[in-house]
């Protein structure tokens, strides 16, 4: 195997918000616990939404403060506004807190709207004041979400996820996730704009955040593999969508199976770092947490391992 890839963890965040029903915050810590044991080195931990909008996540400085630092690892916690901000800061200067923050755009004004309960205009000006209240105490990971197509709007113009991109960039960003937040990507639009963005900023680290609500979640990271990506999100089970009080989108919102995205990158000899035996522990406990079968192919048939292989 001689490429590799960073898979950041996203189900005790993007997963868990669109689930109805509160999960215990030792639950999820013993999850997160779970993924570190796996040997993921980037973990989406929480969310400081305001808990009475996004009610998953009142728990958010509890999770953090039990989790601790892991040496090796970065704990990453999304912000939508400045407010969360000053929450990570107070958890931080408590010894406890994220290590990234995730900070949000839209990459249309409908989806803005309906997030984040503002217009884009002014969602750049919070990112600014965001930026600038975390310092130098965060790696701080832009987010244009809907930058393939906006389910309000339809179609998204690439030059616009590129403008955003690109003021991410010159604000200081560390890296800039590329949100298909309704799973209608392709892997033509996806290597189009991974190409390009990769060219425009050759030192910025680009993630690939895809939802799998059309089955094409796995061939657009391919696609973006092929474009020079190597930095990727994912959740156990392919949960997630948008928050589960907000409606927007329909099906199987979820993001790309991680469990699926592994067995594929090995098999296409791509290092991941993964211990498959842990992951394939953590893959059970999540669908035990929450109390169904989840949607990954590979928890039902099994990683395809060669002889004696336990790490990818």
């Amino acid at each position: 195997m001689t490429d590799g890839v960073t898979i950041c963890e996203c189900f005790a965040r993007d997963g868990l918000q669109h689930e109805p029903a509160f999960v215990p915050t030792a639950t999820k810590v013993a999850l997160l616990e779970g993924f570190v044991r796996a040997g993921f080195t980037r973990v989406e931990a929480t969310s400081y939404s305001h808990p009475e909008r996004v009610p998953a996540f009142a728990d958010a400085s509890d999770v953090l403060a039990a989790l601790g630092r892991r040496p090796g690892v970065a704990f990453k916690a999304t912000c939508p506004n400045p407010r969360a901000v000053t929450r990570a800061l107070a958890d931080l200067d408590r010894g406890a807190g994220a290590q990234e923050l995730s900070l949000l755009v839209s990459a249309s004004e409908s989806h803005t709207e309906r997030n984040l309960r503002t217009t884009r205009a002014a969602q750049w000006e919070r990112i600014a004041e965001m930026i600038r209240l975390a310092g130098k105490r965060f790696r701080l990971i832009g987010v244009v979400s809907v930058a393939f197509g906006c389910p309000f709007e339809g179609a998204v113009d690439p030059g616009r996820v590129a403008e955003d991109v690109a003021r991410f960039a010159d604000l200081g960003a560390d890296a800039v996730t590329l949100g298909d937040t309704t799973g209608v990507a392709t892997p033509r639009t996806v290597a189009s704009v991974f190409e390009r963005l990769g060219r425009d900023h050759p030192g910025l680290p680009l993630i690939a955040h895809f939802h799998n609500s059309r089955g094409a979640g796995i061939a657009n990271a391919v696609a973006a593999l092929d474009a020079g990506c190597r930095h990727f999100d994912s959740a156990m089970g392919g949960v997630g969508g948008h928050p589960a009080s907000i409606g927007y989108g329909a099906g199987l919102t979820g993001n790309v199976c991680t469990e699926d995205l592994v067995d594929l990158f090995h098999a296409m000899g791509v290092r991941t770092g993964l211990d498959l035996d842990a992951l394939a522990e953590s893959s059970a406990a999540c669908e035990k947490a929450l109390g169904r079968p989840l949607h990954s192919r590979v928890a039902r048939a099994g990683f395809a391992r060669t002889q004696g292989e336990s790490r990818r």
